[in-house]
Order: C-alpha cells, then structure tokens, then sequence
C-alpha cells in the first residue's frame, strides 16, 4: 500500500492529467450535445437576430451518429462454452451455470441500464472505463466518463498502474492501484487523504473500453486545429465517434444559417420607394403591412417597385448533401440523418444498413472483451472464477424481418442439425433470461413426461 504521502502526490499529479484531458473532452462534449460555437463568420458584434440564428441553425447531426452506434449494442447475458456442456443429472432439471452469481452482480449493479452510458461515452470520446470495487452485499460496478476519470498504463495495456476518479455525487475522489484504493477530499482547492482500502487484487480494478482499436494511438502525430476557432489542437481528439465529424458539424451548422439568413433577409420578395420617406417607425410599419400604398404629394416623382426573392433550394441540396457526405464516413445508414425512408423492403433496408452492421459488429467484439475483462474482476472479488473462454452475450439489433430471421433458424435446426436451444439466444428480442426460462420449463415439461412414461410402463406391467 502506498503511503499517506505517497498516494497523496500521486492523486496531486493524476489531478492535473485530468484537468488538462477535461478541457480536451469539453469540447468533444460540446459538439455531442449539440452546443456547438457559432460559426466563425458571425463576428462578435453581430445584432441580436444574427445571433439568435446562428443559436437555432445548430442541427447536431453528431448526437445521431452516435445514438445510432451506441443503439445497437446491449449485452443480456454471460455464457462459457464450458458451462453450456453440462448436461442434467437424471430426475434433476437444468443445473445453474456456474457463472450465474457473476451475472447476478451484473444485474444487481442494474447494468443493463448502465451499460447505455458507458457505451456512449466510449462511442463519442473514444474511451471509456469501468470502476470495478468492493461492496456490501457485492461488488459494485461503476461506468465512468473520461472526463471524470483518467488512467496511467505501463506495459501492460490490459490494467493500469494508477488511476484516479472524481465523484461529484459522492464529493471525493479515488484513486486506485494494484493493492488498495484511497480516498480523497477538498479543502479549498487542495486534495486532502481521507483513508485506505485494500482489495487484494493484485492489479488496479479499471477496465478500459475504447471505441476502436488504434495501435498508434497512445504515440499519434500532432494534428492542427478540428474545424473549429475553439477546438485545442492534441491527437487524442482524433478518438471516438465525435472528433472526425466536428468539421462537417460546422459546415452543417454554416449551411443551416446562410439558410436562416436568406429566409430572414431575402426569402420574400421586398418593396421598395424612390422619393418618399416615411415620416415615423409607425408610418413605415403601415405601408409595409398594407396591400395598397397611396400617396398625396407628387405622385409622379414616387418610383415602386420590388427586389426578387432569394432562391432557398441551394441551401437545402447543400444542407443534404452534407448530411450524406456525414452518414458515409460515419457508417450511418443515410435515411437516418436524412429521414429520407420511402417504401423500403426489409432485403433493402437490411442492405442499406450492411456498413452499420459491420461497424456495430466491431464494436460488439472490443467492447465485449472489455466486459469480459470487468466480469473477471467481480468473479475473482467474489470467489468464482471466470474462464477465459466466457463471453458475454450481445442482444440482435440488426435490420431483418423477424419471421425471415425466425424461418433461417428453423432450417439450421432441421437441415443442419443445430439443437433447438442453442438457437433460442438468437431470436430477435429475447433475452438471456426468457432464454434461462425457456430451458427451465423444457427441462420441467421433460420430467413429467418421464415421469408419465413411467407411470404408463408400470401400469402395462
């Protein structure tokens, strides 16, 4: 365990990494949630009604990339293929899985709510972590945002060395190491050492989740600004799902407000008058609502006439074609950010949707072994362990019609062979405990009818 000193200056400097990572992930933050600085050609002295626009010009097309990604990715259960092998002893029903009371603190940590938040924050920032610690009546598992919690790794890029988090519900901080984790308060602005909790582990209980694997990442090339006059300018915001989209966001948001501009300014066909002025704002108010003008005094010296109106479908097509350019690099089915969905057969909205699906696909493979790896840590903190062949169980997302899905599973079943319960998991919309039931009632219904066969031998006997 380190010393009160000791974990004192390594909080202080862990500190200071967060702090200069939080003003890196504010920005990211602030493109996701759709507060976006207005676009660089509005000058700060703009009227009140230009700015106004520039406020409500903000389409956050990048809030929908990564509801999409993120939408698709939910784990409903945990399986060894070890486990699975057991079969019933004779009169028994199903055994339980040796892995159940590890997926019951899942489930007591109410992670199928949690795990919704942890996987946007890794979608949209690129990383995210899971705290993993001693509780009562079992482990708790706590998801965390970058921007509240920041790692040091070594050589082994699995468990870091040192982490340190920030709670503001809880008004502490952790920070955590291969033996114990310490707690910290405020006093003023300085961390003050509350105590020490030792866990035993041998490694520090932070799982990394990242958006994608990049081996360059942690050793990338500087980059310059992001399409932003506010965005910093450090290589790890080339991380997730939100940093590639920030230029496009803002050429969105500029085509959003010459669009507002030309509809304020230019949309409507405008009046004009050579040779008479109005004598007041009341007087010019008048003339501008009213279908008829007259004049008393030197009519012939008065010239009207009318300036045409600003065509506004260029704007449109460019606003458009942007939010296309945006779903292609980004993998996102374009009807999503267009709303453009006419008619579509399921064969060709599956199709349309293939890129996305790949892209989810990947995520279920990193994220997935990141939940492993945390799965591990509350099997090892209550004494079961967890194979490394277990893995967690991803709920379908994908855009097939159900009873074309439900028709290809019953010919893998009768034309391949594949048993019947293996195949349950795969239905779209069940889950791993409607699964768990449905082998618990087969497993129920075979007794009787062993039981019956039974009864029925010794009544012909």
């Amino acid at each position: 365990m380190l010393t009160e000193s000791a974990a004192l200056e390594a909080a202080v400097g862990l500190r200071r990494t967060l702090q200069d990572e939080r003003g890196q992930l504010d920005v990211i933050r602030a493109y996701w949630k759709g507060k976006q600085p207005f676009p660089a050609t509005i000058p700060e002295d703009a009227p009140v009604e230009v700015r106004a626009m520039a406020r409500v010009s903000r389409i956050n097309v990048i809030d929908l990339i990564v509801q999409s990604l993120a939408q698709g990715l939910f784990v409903d259960g945990l399986r060894s293929p070890a486990s699975e092998l057991t079969s019933p002893a004779e009169g028994e029903g199903v055994p339980e899985d040796p892995l159940a009371p590890v997926w019951r603190v899942w489930q007591g940590n109410r992670m199928d709510r949690g795990q919704n938040g942890l996987h946007r924050a890794a979608c949209a920032y690129g990383t995210a972590y899971m705290a993993i610690t001693p509780g009562d009546p079992g482990p708790v598992m706590r998801p965390a945002s970058p921007r509240l919690l920041t790692a040091q790794y070594g050589a082994d890029p699995d468990w870091p060395v040192l982490a340190l988090e920030k709670r503001p519900a809880a008004r502490d901080w952790l920070l955590y190491d291969s033996e114990g984790i310490y707690q910290f308060g405020m006093d003023g602005g300085d961390l003050v050492f509350r105590g020490a909790t030792p866990h035993e582990l041998g490694y520090a209980p932070i799982v990394r989740y990242r958006d994608a694997e990049d081996l360059d990442l942690d050793d990338d090339i500087p980059v310059g600004g992001l399409g932003s006059r506010h965005a910093p300018e450090p290589c790890t915001l080339l991380a997730g799902q939100v940093a590639p989209m920030m230029s496009l966001q803002d050429a969105i948001n500029l085509t959003s407000f010459s669009l507002k501009a030309a509809e304020w300014y230019g949309a409507f066909r405008q009046r004009w008058a050579i040779g008479w002025t109005p004598s007041d704002r009341t007087e010019k108010m008048k003339a501008a609502s009213s279908q008829l003008w007259t004049f008393e005094d030197d009519p012939e010296n008065i010239k009207l006439g009318e300036f045409s109106d600003t065509p506004l479908d260029g704007f449109l097509s460019s606003r458009i074609s942007t939010m296309r350019f945006a779903a292609t690099l980004s993998q996102t089915p374009v009807h999503e950010l267009s709303g453009e969905l006419i008619n579509m057969a399921a064969e060709a909205l599956a199709a349309a949707e293939a890129g996305h699906d790949r892209k989810i696909k990947e995520r279920k493979t990193g994220f997935g072994e990141s939940h492993e790896q945390s799965l591990s840590v509350v099997g090892a903190l209550i004494g079961v362990p967890v194979p490394v062949d277990a893995e967690v169980i991803w709920q379908d997302s994908s855009a097939r019609a159900f009873a074309a899905t439900v028709d290809g599973l019953g010919k893998l079943a009768q034309m391949l062979e594949v048993p019947v319960e293996e195949l349950w998991a795969k239905i779209p919309g069940v889950t791993q405990q409607d699964v768990d039931r449905w082998r618990d009632a087969k497993a129920a219904a075979d007794l009787v009818a062993k039981l019956n066969g039974a009864l029925d031998g010794d009544e012909s006997a």
